[in-house]
């Protein structure tokens, strides 16, 4: 591999990590929300955190660089000017663009192995003086845990592969923002670079598939623990 490469999988796996880490404690509680509460404007929660499923990337991408750029940006110049905090065309804003994306995937895997969690084993521990806050981490997140797993890879996954609103809002700059997806369009676009585009094409399937066969050992896994058949 070249530096280049190897320089673009590092960084890829270095966003997919940081994607993971910022989102799960949103994504687990807007799963949480959407899944036990009921209250005004919970169907329009549902399809803010869902459009960026049916939005092009590319808007995505539009979309935080008019709220994140650093220069005009409806947030993205505050955060700047005061704070120092910049997202515009560094590795954070392809955290960021990930998290945004990824979002939906994580919420929807957790959010349906939530409503499989009987709430009368909530009630229960409730009603033996449980607190609401140990009811959920020593009932309800264990019982949870192959959305959690499924939430995490899928986000993973979709962070390794996102380009359009990378390219979008934080640009192709080699060694700063540029990914997998985006080196390997580069070498796409460049005549005479196939074997390097076919060589990170195959590094990308094969990233994929191992985080897939992860997900489903740790999902056997954890539903032998569970006592659940899958």
């Amino acid at each position: 591999m070249t530096d280049l490469e190897y320089q673009a999988l590092l960084l890829s796996v270095k966003v997919g990590f940081y994607t993971v880490l910022w989102l799960l404690p949103f994504a687990i509680f807007f799963a949480w929300l959407l899944a036990r509460k009921q209250f005004f404007g919970k169907t329009l929660l549902d399809s803010v955190i869902h459009l960026p499923l049916v939005l092009p990337p590319v808007v995505v991408g539009y979309i935080l660089l008019v709220v994140m750029g650093r220069q005009g940006g409806l947030l993205g110049a505050p955060l700047h000017q005061l704070l120092g905090i910049s997202f515009s065309f560094n590795w954070k804003g392809v955290v960021l663009a990930c998290w945004v994306v990824s979002l939906p995937l994580m919420v929807r895997a957790i959010r349906l192995s939530l409503e499989n969690v009987d709430i009368k084993l909530e009630q229960a521990a409730a009603t033996l003086g449980a607190s609401p806050l140990k009811v959920f981490f020593t009932i309800t997140l264990p019982l949870m845990t192959p959305g959690l797993i499924t939430g995490i890879t899928l986000a993973f996954a979709r962070s390794l592969g996102e380009f359009g609103a990378t390219i979008s809002f934080v640009s192709n700059i080699p060694g700063e923002t540029q990914t997998l997806p985006l080196a390997m369009f580069n070498f796409i676009e460049t005549p005479g670079a196939e074997m390097q585009a076919a060589r990170l094409c195959i590094l990308s399937i094969v990233i994929a598939l191992l985080s897939l066969f992860i997900s489903e050992w740790l999902n056997r896994r954890a539903a032998a623990r569970l006592g659940v058949k899958i």
